[in-house]
């Protein structure tokens, strides 16, 4: 039987390589302070995606076509993934209190603003409190992200991911690829990546 401090060494190793679990963010969710600042009780392990690794490109999932979850737009109407229909998509799916999403948002905007309209940059956030998230990215001067939300985290519990997950979508809402944690968006090898899109 391991000792205590092997336990606790073990659970501590898990907790680091695990990533954002959405489904603990419930009633507590808190907004994370600063990017790397997060509350004990805000992440859990989770099991690795079951194919690929954390911050690889995944392809298993090539040619599937989009989930018809809905979400809110901006403005508080319904959107599903096919209201984008005829335009690329990468969606990327977050939330404020997971510190590796808030972390990579800036790359993600910068990118996004980069892209104009050749791809459709779509973050929603799968925080249960829809109201924390437009002060959220107000505050952090996004500029190119809107504001998606999606309380009943449908596209998460949908797609079975964890946070944060980006998935690209080509002009007919068919997936490329997807990748699991975060990513600097602004890597020369991006760009590559998106234009398998188009």
């Amino acid at each position: 039987m391991a000792s205590r401090p092997a336990i606790v060494f073990l659970l501590g190793l898990a907790l680091t390589a695990g990533g954002c679990d959405r489904q603990r963010a419930a009633a507590g969710q808190a907004t994370a302070a600063a990017d790397n600042a997060i509350a004990p009780d805000e992440m859990v392990a989770a099991p690795p995606p079951a194919q690929g690794e954390s911050g690889k490109i995944d392809r298993a999932q090539h040619g599937a076509k989009a989930i018809g979850a809905s979400f809110h737009a901006p403005g508080g109407e319904s959107v599903t993934l096919a209201s984008f229909h005829g335009k690329p998509v990468l969606l990327n799916l977050w939330a404020t209190w997971c510190a590796p999403c808030v972390k990579e948002l800036p790359s993600l905007d910068t990118l996004a603003a980069q892209l104009g309209d050749r791809v459709k940059v779509v973050a929603v956030s799968q925080d249960m409190q829809p109201e924390k998230v437009a002060p959220f990215v107000a505050a952090r001067r996004l500029h190119s992200l809107k504001p998606y939300t999606d309380p009943e985290m449908q596209l998460s519990l949908g797609y079975r991911v964890n946070l944060p997950t980006t998935i690209l979508f080509d002009a007919d809402g068919r997936e490329v690829w997807r990748v699991s944690g975060a990513m600097d968006w602004t890597a020369p090898a991006t760009r590559k990546l998106i234009d398998e899109a188009l």
